[in-house]
């Protein structure tokens, strides 16, 4: 009985696999693959930022998210889509001229 007890709080803790959403995005040549990326309200969204030659940043701005990756590393990051609407994602590093140019689309579908 223990092992049943066990295995059902185990499920109720896990987020389920249809409000969990995640992506790959390599930044590379000042440029975001993929730029556009799609959820629905409430979805846990995980990102894994890959810089691919110089160092970057992922910014959005509504969900006060600020990450940064060293060229040549990666970092993962996740957070919770509890806003609907379009939202752009950019580098705000300032260093760099180049990562101006840097922008995505982060659509929250509401439900």
């Amino acid at each position: 009985i223990a092992g049943i007890v066990a295995f059902s709080l185990t499920d109720a803790v896990q987020e389920p696999a249809q409000n969990r959403r995640d992506f790959t995005i390599v930044a590379k040549d000042h440029t975001f693959t993929p730029n556009k990326l799609e959820v629905s309200q409430d979805d846990l969204v995980k990102i894994t930022l890959q810089s691919d030659d110089r160092p970057t940043s992922f910014a959005i701005d509504a969900y006060r998210i600020v990450k940064r990756a060293a060229g040549g590393t990666s970092i993962t990051f996740e957070f919770r889509a509890d806003q609907p609407g379009t939202f752009t994602f950019y580098c705000n590093l300032t260093t760099d001229p180049g990562c101006k140019d840097m922008k995505g689309t982060l659509t929250v579908r509401a439900r």
